[in-house]
């Protein structure tokens, strides 16, 4: 295959744009208004796409991009656009993914106008293979997919014919029709389009069309045995839809002309394929292969696991479908690839929890605060919900003698600019009181187990006194008798590595996993957070975004699943390191 000149800068790292620039025009809407401007074959249709996934595997975020584009175009302007499966290797297709890739697409938010699949078209795609065949443009080929590699030549050198490439037609049809009857055994025959061994484009030296599968298809049973190879299905599939443009990622560049070379030769109608840039995104691969190798070999817990950049795994760890359109709209549709930087993805999460999301208090490493002068009763605070969000109002949050706060919130002998509660130091308690450290309470072994603190009663919060006195530091905290204790996942980035397919030789991007991607605690928070819906989103305070899992959480058991930290952790590693 000819290099693209599109693939260069693969390694440039983008990172979070500009938000304030204006939304503009990407290079793909551009192009379609011209068309629909100056084509004629165009003059009264609307825009129509399709996204044509192989079931195969769960789609990932990079799919995601591809879906909000195609899907997109065909909102933008009053379109069509069309799921259709691209079912053409029944060896590694099967039912479970054809749901999860409907569920994903209708969870981000979109509904396709026809749904379709290659294996509708098997019978015209033979068709048209025949036709071809009788038009001397292509030919049963002995050879196998070794023997027709070392026949193919090199970017440099020109492949040289088949041996059978001169088979009369008749011969030919009747090869073919023996093929299509399950005559001959997996390998032993394809049929190969008849273009130019020499062609500069590897891609059209005589490109096979149909490979003999005696395998079992989760659609047509074994109703075939010869199966359409995608450049062979993909074209023509497009051309039965009336799709416009056939939106493809940078790949699909240099078969292109392949595409067009089928329609052009069968005489059918034959849209425009255009190529955008493909996604790739640091600590993380995007390979369908590896991500079957992390499930398959239980480097993860499955497809959807929160730690896979699978869009089923991406929704049960809690990214919303409105995060992922806004980070497609900031990492853009480009020419050229290149690797966006992960934060861009957090940020977008962050961006859009941050406006809806209920805020909540919980301590994850607590410690145990004892108020010695507070009396033996429970006052209940004003929280607010939201404070992005007015109408979202105020909760009713328990405040009593027995406390738990961060154990990260208290050191005994804490450094110069240490802001928060320290022996003998002041620090206020969000929403509350003002509270004084007067004596650490240790074991036998001398751990920290609980602190005396007393109270300020006139610096309650929202009081006319509590402005009079002011201290540097504000904490969170949980009362400890209504505190509820959950499960909390503490789910990090899968790879250390920021590029994890970079590994030593000797080694692979397995080498490169996060021995720390998950941990498991036991946290105590405020009660309201027992009782919340499976899958709802909420920020803990001071700490970050959380949702409520929605496979391991039972009624009054919810198990959350951190989404993103609220701010970037990363940045502050990769400065020390």
């Amino acid at each position: 295959m000819n290099p693209s000149p599109h693939n260069q800068d693969e390694r440039t790292i983008v990172t979070e744009p500009n938000p304030t620039e204006p939304a503009s025009k990407n290079f793909i809407q551009i192009e379609i208004e011209k068309d629909f401007a100056s084509k004629p074959q165009l003059a009264g249709r609307t825009v129509a796409t399709r996204f044509p996934p192989e079931p195969n595997g769960y789609l990932h975020i990079g799919h995601a991009k591809s879906i909000c584009l195609n899907f997109g175009l065909a909102r933008t302007y009053g379109g069509t656009c069309n799921l259709r499966f691209d079912d053409t290797n029944p060896s590694k297709e099967n039912d479970e993914y054809v749901q999860s890739i409907m569920n994903d697409v209708r969870w981000l938010g979109f509904e396709w106008s026809n749904l379709h699949y290659a294996s509708d078209y098997f019978a015209q795609l033979y068709e048209w293979a025949v036709q071809l065949v009788r038009d001397g443009k292509a030919f049963v080929c002995d050879l196998t997919f070794d023997e027709m590699r070392a026949y193919r030549g090199t970017l440099t050198e020109p492949g040289k014919n088949s041996p059978s490439r001169d088979r009369s037609v008749a011969e030919n049809l009747e090869l073919l029709e023996r093929m299509k009857k399950g005559e001959f055994a997996d390998g032993t025959r394809t049929l190969r389009a008849k273009i130019d061994m020499s062609a500069p484009n590897i891609n059209l030296r005589d490109p096979v069309i149909y490979r003999i599968m005696h395998a079992h298809h989760h659609r047509t049973g074994d109703d075939w045995c010869i199966y359409p190879m995608y450049d062979w299905a993909h074209g023509q599939s497009d051309s039965i839809e009336n799709i416009t443009h056939s939106i493809c990622t940078l790949e699909f560049e240099n078969h292109r002309p392949l595409y067009d070379w089928f329609c052009q030769n069968l005489g059918i109608y034959h849209p425009r394929q255009m190529e955008f840039a493909r996604m790739n995104l640091t600590y993380t691969v995007m390979s369908k292969r590896k991500l079957l190798q992390l499930v398959n070999e239980k480097h993860v817990e499955g497809w959807d696991d929160p730690r896979m950049p699978t869009i089923s795994g991406l929704r049960r760890r809690g990214y919303t479908p409105e995060s992922l359109h806004l980070f497609c709209d900031r990492i853009g549709v480009a020419r050229f690839n290149s690797t966006i930087d992960v934060i861009v993805l957090e940020n977008s999460i962050r961006d859009h929890l941050n406006s809806v999301a209920s805020r909540y208090m919980a301590v994850l490493d607590p410690i145990k605060v004892v108020l010695t002068n507070y009396p033996d009763t429970t006052e209940y605070l004003d929280a607010v919900n939201n404070p992005e969000d007015e109408s979202a109002g105020v909760r009713q949050l328990p405040f009593s003698k027995e406390l738990y706060i961060e154990r990260d919130d208290f050191m005994e002998t804490p450094p110069s600019k240490f802001f928060r509660l320290k022996p003998g130091g002041e620090v206020r308690l969000r929403y509350a009181y003002i509270i004084r450290c007067d004596e650490v309470v240790k074991d036998v072994d001398g751990n920290i187990v609980q602190l005396n603190c007393t109270y300020d009663a006139d610096t309650k919060s929202g009081s006319p006194n509590a402005t009079e006195r002011k201290v540097k530091g504000t904490i969170h905290w949980v009362s400890a008798p209504q505190a509820a204790k959950v499960k909390v996942r503490l789910y990090d980035r899968l790879f250390v590595n920021e590029h994890p397919e970079d590994a030593p030789e000797g080694k692979t991007f397995l080498d490169n996993i996060n021995p720390n991607s998950i941990k498991v605690i036991d946290a105590m928070v405020e009660p309201a957070l027992a009782n919340l819906e499976i899958g709802t989103r909420v920020q803990f305070e001071r700490n970050g975004y959380y949702c409520v899992d929605t496979k391991d959480s039972k009624p009054n058991a919810p198990v959350f699943n951190r989404i993103v930290t609220l701010k970037d952790t990363w940045a502050k590693i990769s400065a020390k390191s």
